[in-house]
């Protein structure tokens, strides 16, 4: 499949996993902007990041302290659709469940919370 159709697939999914949310995390959900991408950027590659990798949370979690950090991102979360695609071998069903539980699992990480958090909360 082809990127302009996942990016619309990608974004009717987000869409309706943000009107599902809670209201008061909906509001925050709001706040970090969702980047569809094909695949990482070479400099997250050099970074360590996996070439494989679904999603990525980048920037300041919604509530941190920014004082420390002289030029901080801004918050942003990145999904690889080509990967994503690739994970679902194909299948657009579980391409939509992937892309809904990649969205939720890097949210929680905006949210602040870590690993074990977003495990518990079963975004893993």
């Amino acid at each position: 499949m082809d990127l302009p159709r996942l990016t619309t697939i990608a974004r009717d999914v987000v869409a309706a996993a943000e009107r599902r949310l809670p209201a008061e995390v909906r509001t925050v959900a709001a706040q970090v902007p969702v980047c569809y991408e094909a695949v990482p950027n070479e400099a997250m590659l050099e970074e360590g990041w996996e070439a494989d990798i679904l999603g990525l949370f980048v920037g300041h979690e919604h509530g941190g302290d920014l004082r420390d950090d002289p030029a901080p991102l801004p918050p942003q979360i990145l999904l690889f659709l080509e990967n994503l695609w690739d994970y679902a071998e194909g299948d657009e069903e579980v391409f939509r469940d992937e892309v809904r539980l990649t969205y939720l699992h890097e949210l929680g990480h905006y949210l602040g919370w870590d690993e074990d958090e977003v495990a518990q909360r079963g975004l893993e």
